[in-house]
């Protein structure tokens, strides 16, 4: 009995353990709920160790512990799920260096609590095996495209469609994560959770990935991409210095003011509220998740407006929707063991699953997806060609038609890849020349220092011009984002009149903690919190402000073409000063290079 009763004192504390080291943490003192919920949930994942088990780990797990057989509703007590915990960790201990070593029990301690305080809070001793895969594969390390092609693969039927009752299951499941954390008034679940993510009838893969990889996604899982986002900014550095805490530097998110010139808070100062000066936290922020210098940021541009990269990168690669039926089994998804038989690392290509050489497709480097694709499809073909001698047709997944169709892709993507290489070479070596031109020479400024003091000056003149037209070419691009925002609400708003018939109403909050302006994020991987209307026109000025001010309505598709071409004009007349400026230092260096001969012939 003192065995028994030592027993539960023990497990009871390290119950609470887990909870009292994230309320340490203070996250509560964070303003936005989805940072807040983010950040304690990257917390427990760090403090189990499971940023360390990557997804396809976690489903290699689960096929080894037969819970690929098992169905989804049945139940699994504490012990197995203990024992399940205890094959994971020591697995990873195994793939890990013996100086970086982790201390399996307090894991596995840990991780046990939290999910039985999670998923069994009446205390049954039980939890699903749906409940379990559910937890797991989200908090699991690795990338979220991974564990969200794993999640349909059991929310899907025999046809590759989702079905509704299943993801509506998961909702249930995966929402349990922000509760146990104490974020449920936030991100809770509700009845019609699955019906605000998706509107549509018939979901595919692609279609799935699309919507709850957007920006912004549903609103009861926007915590989940923001809680990848600050695993691959944790150590990011911006050589920036904070406008109100005034540390020279900063690491992770960056937030830059939309209407305050060069006003830019850290991640701790931003999740704060802490505001100074003319800055207030009604103004709209931006979220910067990597730093480039203004030199970088001029070439993009150019490059940009040359059409040498493409203006938006899809956020996830395009995957066959024959390929990602409901598994039964983990063969099509889990990583396989090496085998010797070439044919079956052919049909696992076939199937989008990983092969031994995934460390070669997807190196820590980072390769551009369409790199990846290339190279994925290229292997594909040569394993392909090997075995086509050896392996009757009926054995391939794909026929002659496709195998000609992934011909012409590569053929293509590799020829845009080598136009873009040869278009950037050129641009450097025409920057080289102008630069080396630009240069003075001793023989030039004792020919006419008058002419060279004239020539510096009107290159200064270009060089202001220059980044005038990228900082202008940055506002427009913030501008039509909010433009289109704004034409967004338009539409609603005339749907929700044409639909009731009476005058425009405001629309409902976003939630708790939404009603102050959320930052817009930069880059195209993951979300931020929403805002609300009002805050859609902060920054925004002259037609569109006005046509938004008034209280009677008025044609605002035309307000907002005619702010357009307002900003189009703008920069028209700048690359007309910025070529004229170009003109006058042409005709300054021919004059240079005449060496005053025009002078001698003007006295003669």
């Amino acid at each position: 009995m003192i065995e028994e009763g030592s027993k539960r004192g023990k497990a009871m504390v390290e119950k609470r353990q887990l909870f009292m080291e994230m309320r340490a943490q203070n996250f509560d003192v964070i303003r936005l709920s989805t940072y807040r919920t983010a950040c304690k949930l990257r917390f427990v994942q760090k403090r189990c160790n499971l940023h360390l088990v990557d997804v396809w780990n976690m489903i290699e797990a689960f096929r080894d512990s037969g819970l690929n057989t098992l169905d989804h509703n049945a139940e699994i007590n504490v012990s197995r799920l203990e024992t399940i915990l205890s094959s994971i960790y020591y697995q990873l201990n195994k793939r890990l260096p013996t100086t970086h070593q982790i201390n399996v029990e307090q894991s596995i301690g840990l991780l046990l609590n939290f999910m039985v305080a999670t998923y069994d809070s009446e205390g049954h001793g039980k939890l699903t095996v749906f409940s379990m895969k559910s937890m797991l594969a989200t908090m699991c390390g690795g990338k979220i495209v991974d564990k969200l092609r794993y999640i349909f693969s059991q929310i899907s039927d025999s046809n590759g469609v989702m079905a509704f009752p299943k993801f509506d299951q998961f909702l249930r499941e995966v929402l349990k994560l922000p509760t146990a954390v104490f974020e449920g008034p936030s991100f809770g679940y509700t009845e019609h959770s699955v019906r605000t993510c998706f509107p549509q009838q018939k979901i595919l893969l692609n279609t799935f990935l699309d919507i709850l990889m957007a920006d912004p996604p549903p609103q009861c899982l926007v915590w989940l991409p923001l809680m990848h986002r600050l695993a691959n900014v944790e150590n990011v550095f911006h050589p920036v210095e904070c406008s109100y805490c005034r540390s020279e530097s900063m690491m992770g998110f960056r937030y830059r003011c939309q209407q305050c010139h060069g006003y830019q808070l850290c991640q701790s100062c931003f999740w704060r509220g802490h505001a100074n000066g003319p800055h207030s936290n009604q103004h709209q922020m931006k979220e910067h998740s990597s730093w480039k210098s203004p030199a970088k940021k001029l070439s993009h541009a150019i490059s940009k407006s040359l059409g040498c990269v493409p203006i938006g990168e899809p956020p996830h690669p395009v995957f066959p929707e024959q390929s990602e039926k409901a598994q039964d089994s983990m063969a099509h998804t889990v990583q396989p063991k090496p085998v010797a038989n070439n044919m079956n690392n052919t049909m696992l290509m076939s199937s989008g699953a990983p092969t031994p050489n995934k460390s070669v497709l997807e190196s820590p480097s980072r390769l551009d997806e369409e790199h990846r694709l290339i190279a994925r499809y290229a292997a594909r073909l040569a394993a392909e060609a090997g075995n086509s001698t050896q392996c009757p047709p009926t054995d391939l997944s794909f026929n002659f038609d496709a195998n000609k169709q992934q011909r012409q892709l590569i053929a293509e993507l590799e020829n845009k890849n080598r136009s873009l290489r040869e278009i950037l070479q050129e641009i450097q070596r025409l920057r080289l020349e102008h630069e080396q031109a630009s240069q003075p020479t001793p023989e030039k400024a004792q020919q006419n220092p008058t002419l060279l003091a004239e020539l510096r000056l009107l290159r200064h003149r270009k060089d202001e011009l220059e980044r005038r037209m990228s900082a202008l070419q940055e506002s427009r691009r913030e501008l039509m984002v909010q433009l289109e925002g704004l034409m967004r609400l338009l539409k609603d708003e005339e749907q929700k009149q044409a639909q009731t018939g009476g005058s425009p109403h405001s629309s409902p909050s976003h939630g708790a903690g939404c009603s102050m302006p959320m930052p817009i994020r930069s880059t195209s991987a993951g979300s931020t919190p929403t805002h609300t209307p009002q805050d859609c026109l902060a920054g925004v000025g002259g037609d569109v402000l006005e046509a938004f001010a008034q209280g009677v309505p008025r044609n605002l598709r035309n307000d907002l073409l005619v702010a357009a071409d307002s900003i189009t004009n703008t920069m028209s007349s700048l690359v007309k000063e910025l070529h004229s400026v170009d003109d006058a230092a042409e005709k300054e260096d021919n004059n240079m290079r005449n060496g005053g001969h025009g002078d001698r012939a003007e006295a003669e």
